[in-house]
């Protein structure tokens, strides 16, 4: 059996007609009779012919395609995609997720170079998730989910990172905890991380104290630097009995770091987590987190790309949805 790409031409051959009449056939244009339709869309289904992106880019100068755009494809982002795929199920677009898995030296930046390999000739609209720059060079319309920090030029869909921290820390608070460290995302990032850490503080000051800039430590983007994020907090001198890590994968590793130390969770340490991702409910203890909603995220960032290709001017263009605590077992008086 022949592994070679069917060709227009070969359609036309086994139907008997010209590739100009596959091509009106394929382009449902007028002149060309029902029975003869009817053939050529047979012989399509039996060689399994499709056209190429590119050729149906220079033929319509579109490819009713989207790309989601990630740097690599971790829990938070699978998340997002489970959305992006159900939202993309009846808009009559296809779906390219494109990531270079995590690798390169360089993270600041990557939606450039992705899109400057997709634009043109592959996608009509572009959704980038967790962006590290507020803009990327690129004609057509471009969703940003959980976006950069800086002035917002393109549409956003985010959760309400401040509401969903101070929750987190109020749930420490009310268990009696007052040392309470925070495990953050590094500088220089997302629009949820200052978000985060102010939401931190807002609770804190609330009840009255004042937050210690010892517990707080910032985590990356790699397994050993968030591990030695977490050491850190936990051998600080008069260690925190609770830690509220900015996303799951930081608490999750924050858990670990805390057994190998000797340090039972809750007993001696309460956990706390923001993103409620599948992984945060297979700990044990099962991980309390915040929850924000990651596919109706995604779900949500394709409705306003779908709109925008369209033509049309979404409703909200800065799209906020709202968090809620999780309490599973990972959190208990001091």
């Amino acid at each position: 059996m022949s592994t070679s790409r069917v060709t227009i031409r070969d359609v036309a051959a086994m139907a008997g007609v010209s590739v100009a009449t596959v091509s009106k056939v394929l382009n449902d244009r007028y002149g060309v009779a029902t029975s003869t339709i009817e053939r050529v869309r047979s012989v399509i289904s039996e060689l399994g012919y499709e056209s190429s992106l590119v050729a149906r880019s220079l033929r319509n100068h579109r490819t009713n395609v989207i790309g989601v755009l990630v740097w690599d494809i971790e829990p938070y982002s699978a998340e997002v995609l489970k959305g992006v795929a159900r939202a993309i199920k009846s808009t009559g677009y296809e779906l390219v997720v494109y990531s270079a898995g995590g690798k390169g030296v360089e993270r600041m930046g990557w939606e450039h170079r992705y899109l400057s390999r997709l634009s043109g000739t592959l996608i009509d609209g572009a959704v980038m998730v967790t962006p590290t720059v507020q803009t990327a060079p690129f004609a057509g319309p471009v969703v940003a989910v959980d976006p950069h920090t800086g002035a917002e030029d393109v549409p956003t869909v985010a959760s309400d990172n401040f509401r969903g921290a101070q929750l987190a820390v109020e749930h420490l608070l009310e268990l009696g905890h007052r040392r309470i460290g925070l495990l953050s995302r590094p500088p220089r990032d997302l629009e949820s991380g200052p978000q985060r850490e102010e939401g931190y503080r807002s609770a804190l000051r609330a009840a009255g104290i004042t937050p210690d800039p010892d517990l707080v430590r910032a985590g990356g983007y790699d397994d050993s630097d968030l591990k030695e994020a977490a050491l850190q907090l936990l051998t600080v001198p008069d260690r925190p009995t609770a830690i509220f890590a900015a996303n799951d994968v930081s608490a999750i590793m924050t858990m670990e770091v805390a057994l190998s130390m000797g340090l039972r969770v809750p007993d001696d340490l309460s956990v706390i987590g923001f993103d409620n991702v599948p992984e945060s409910a297979m700990t044990r203890p099962g991980l309390t987190t915040i929850e924000q909603p990651l596919q109706l995220m995604g779900q949500r960032s394709i409705e306003m790309l779908v709109e925008l290709l369209a033509g049309s001017e979404p409703a909200e263009t800065h799209v906020r949805l709202p968090t809620r605590l999780v309490v599973r077992g990972s959190c208990t008086t001091p």
